[in-house]
């Protein structure tokens, strides 16, 4: 009988009264930039052939995986998004060139599958096709030049401090869309993994079944914090009832800053739900357009 991938965040047990589910990429580590600019985009653009427009392909995978609401999604519907945004625009219609419509990849995107590559072979074994090998081996591609690039980025400052004054008091888990080989390594590499009881990366399912495996029945919600960059983890926390703090793209060292400052005595004091997770919020949001500059 195959493992349970989610065995272990099923198993999970409390040890405090509180909880708190951090992100990994571009909220713990500084390592969105480089992984999407240096290692995503220019695989897209190889495996999808999408040389001849890799200006506009470039621009679309920033926007949608860097610079959007979207930010932080799963590889596969940032994928996916990229190939839509591509095709409403008239540069590309002009080009005549063929954006990949990917009509077996928004089938699996919407199977309820764990949308990793573990997720993708088992898909995949029922569901033969072209274009799902060809996501495979770019998504295995991806995470080789990430293995190969992306190494030697500590936390952010003010993550390490920031977790060990909850470790007293809180639970942590790794809460993150990354494959979990990636985010054990880095996690380790930089001495936090001490402090997170589970580290669940895709292979585990969705951000928001991350939470839900880990708390339910066991800390009250207003003791339940995630902690992301992304509007993907707020949903994730909203899904479970759960609080949210924000790490602001651009600004995520002074988000730490105030995290440590104030933030964790605030949510241990039950003291943060209110006027002071809307401001935070309100302030976030701003930050992350639905609509691309082009349009």
């Amino acid at each position: 009988m195959a493992k349970d991938p989610q065995a272990e965040l099923k198993a999970f047990q409390a040890r405090h009264d509180f909880f708190v589910g951090i992100d990994s990429d571009g909220c713990a580590f500084d390592t969105m930039e480089i992984k999407h600019k240096e290692c995503f985009i220019p695989n897209i653009i190889n495996h999808w052939r999408l040389q001849p427009v890799s200006k506009y392909a470039r621009e679309a995978a920033e926007f949608v995986n860097l610079y959007s609401k979207w930010r932080g999604c799963n590889r596969f519907i940032a994928l996916a998004m990229v190939f839509d945004l591509l095709t409403e625009r008239k540069e590309i219609k002009k080009r005549k060139v063929k954006i990949p419509k990917a009509p077996q990849i928004r089938k699996f995107i919407d199977s309820g599958i764990p949308l990793g590559e573990p997720g993708l072979k088992l898909y995949m074994k029922k569901n033969k096709s072209a274009e799902l090998k060809q996501a495979y081996k770019w998504s295995r591609a991806v995470n080789d030049t990430i293995a190969d690039i992306v190494h030697d980025i500590p936390p952010f400052p003010g993550v390490k401090e920031s977790m060990k004054k909850l470790s007293k008091h809180a639970d942590m888990i790794c809460v993150s869309a990354t494959p979990g080989e990636a985010l054990t390594r880095e996690w380790k590499e930089h001495g936090i993994a001490r402090y997170a009881a589970v580290i669940a990366g895709q292979e585990m399912g969705k951000k928001s079944e991350h939470i839900a495996l880990a708390t339910k029945g066991q800390y009250s919600k207003s003791r339940i914090l995630m902690v992301g960059d992304a509007p993907g983890d707020m949903k994730a926390a909203r899904a479970n009832g759960a609080l949210f703090y924000p790490i602001n793209p651009g600004h995520e060292e002074d988000s730490w800053q105030r995290f440590y400052d104030e933030a964790i005595d605030k949510f241990l004091n039950e003291k943060y739900n209110g006027a002071y997770e809307k401001k935070l919020i309100k302030e976030f949001n701003k930050l992350l357009p639905s609509k691309p500059p082009w349009k």
